[in-house]
């Protein structure tokens, strides 16, 4: 049997996340709890997503380019009035 390691922190192998997908862990968050991929140096994530069918995540682009997403409001605005 030809063993391909997903996790060298934990030593989990492909078999083995295919097999805690097919019991029910569908997210890297449930493969980590059911096997501890994932929990450690992180490495792996991208590969098992893309074992479980999600594909690689997308890098998070800055929202608003660098601008604050809320307008500047005032301490009345958020019903923080000084008197208070």
């Amino acid at each position: 049997m030809n063993r391909v390691y997903v996790c060298s922190c934990f030593g989990v192998t492909e078999q083995q996340v295919k097999q805690h997908a097919e019991d029910g862990a569908c997210t890297p968050r449930r493969i980590a709890s059911a096997c501890k991929a994932g929990t450690d140096c992180g490495s792996c994530v991208r590969r098992i997503q893309e074992l479980l069918g999600r594909g690689a995540s997308p890098r998070r682009e800055p929202t608003g380019e660098g601008r604050p997403l809320l307008p500047n409001l005032s301490n009345a605005d958020l019903g923080l009035d000084e008197a208070a």
